[in-house]
């Protein structure tokens, strides 16, 4: 890959994860503090948003980017129009206003998540030791835009709406920015278009391996305590005094990035079933630490639950992508990387999104909530998932799927 284009990419990543992370992290406290009369109901309705955005985004990558338009083409499209959509949200007082502009930008982000990538593996000859070296940057985005917010004390101020504002300069940016990018036309151009195809579900035959459906259907489950910490963990940390919880919280992605450079040393030492058992158990581990946390004596487990975010998310979801493709077999490697992808992101944390709100909103005091009682539930629901994966899976990467 010429030095270029790989700076291209680059920052191309950089700017797709520091739009998203610009206002992701702290939507929670935004629909609490900024838009009236909202609860936690209201906080994990507007979460929802990237459930949604999950389950249709297959359908416009895979009609629209495999078979008519360039996808370099359609990023750059849709950043532009994401741009006047998060500056609108910027300046929302009401949660029904709020709402649907939210969802119809979540529902045109989400694909541009698949596009990043298809632009960099169309221009990569090896991606499995290329696209790493660029995948990073987009960590980096993600970690810069939540020290941004933390310098500048928008949680503290209230003034959260600045981070829509920000993410759509970043967003103007990037649309531009994308015509310039390497033309990456249709592969499918003139080709039927399978529904089955786009939502992965010729992978739906792996289910056939005990192995695999039971690594599958944890994987559903343990997305159900992820939805917590997404809604509830910046508002959770600025309810009990944190300052610049948003810039705190990035440490979970330097952690990220650390614990995806040994990843292969654990990989190698500990094998699939293991690295997945010790993810789950960073979940159970990061909500115990949250529940008896405090900005006092305890200040110290905060820390610990946020830094745990690289082993939770490292060893489980990346484990869980290459256990994925070993078993799928060159045929079906995409199509079950989608399916997992819709399961995850779409059903799992759909449901996790449905609950956590009304959970959280009925452990609510007269000075904030019950914040001790709450963290213990998805640490109780990670810990079954946790028990019930170590009972009945078995590692058999060898077995047939077909």
């Amino acid at each position: 890959m010429k030095s270029a284009v790989r700076v291209q990419l680059s920052f191309m990543m950089f700017l797709e994860f520091f739009i998203w992370g610009a206002w992701f992290v702290t939507l929670g406290t935004f629909v609490l503090k900024n838009l009236q009369d909202t609860n936690a109901n209201q906080v994990s309705v507007a979460f929802l948003t990237q459930s949604i955005g999950a389950v249709i985004a297959p359908f416009i990558v895979g009609i629209i980017a495999d078979r008519f338009i360039s996808a370099q083409v359609i990023l750059g499209a849709i950043h532009l129009i994401g741009a006047a959509l998060l500056w609108t949200c910027s300046g929302m007082t009401s949660f029904d206003s709020f709402y649907p502009v939210l969802l119809v930008y979540m529902v045109l982000y989400m694909p541009t998540l698949a596009l990043v990538n298809s632009i960099s593996f169309r221009q990569m000859s090896d991606p499995s030791k290329e696209f790493s070296t660029i995948r990073v940057f987009g960590t980096i985005g993600w970690i810069i835009a939540g020290l941004l917010i933390g310098w500048l004390n928008w949680e503290k101020n209230n003034t959260l709406g600045l981070t829509f504002k920000m993410a759509a300069g970043a967003s103007l940016l990037l649309g531009l920015f994308s015509f310039t990018l390497p033309k990456t036309p249709p592969l499918k151009k003139g080709t039927e278009i399978s529904v089955k195809e786009i939502l992965g579900l010729d992978a739906i035959r792996m289910l056939k391996n005990r192995s695999y459906l039971l690594f599958f259907l944890a994987s559903i489950a343990i997305c159900i305590p992820l939805a917590f910490y997404y809604n509830f963990t910046n508002p959770f940390l600025n309810e009990i005094g944190m300052n610049a919880a948003a810039g705190k919280q990035s440490f979970g992605q330097v952690s990220e990035l650390f614990f995806m450079l040994v990843m292969p040393l654990f990989f190698v030492r500990l094998g699939v079933k293991k690295m997945l058992a010790l993810g789950m158990l960073a979940w159970v581990l990061r909500y115990v630490l949250f529940a008896y946390g405090n900005v006092d004596s305890n200040y110290w487990m905060l820390i610990a639950g946020i830094v745990l975010h690289g082993i939770c998310y490292d060893f489980f979801f990346v484990t869980g992508q290459i256990y994925t493709d070993k078993l799928a077999g060159e045929e079906f490697k995409s199509s079950a990387q989608g399916f997992v992808t819709l399961a995850t992101y779409g059903v799992g944390m759909l449901i996790g999104f449905l609950i956590s709100g009304p959970i959280v909103e009925s452990y609510k005091t007269s000075g904030g909530h019950d914040w001790h009682g709450i963290w213990l539930i998805p640490a109780g629901i990670a810990a079954v998932v946790l028990v019930l994966f170590m009972l009945l899976f078995t590692d058999k990467a060898t077995e047939k799927t077909a």
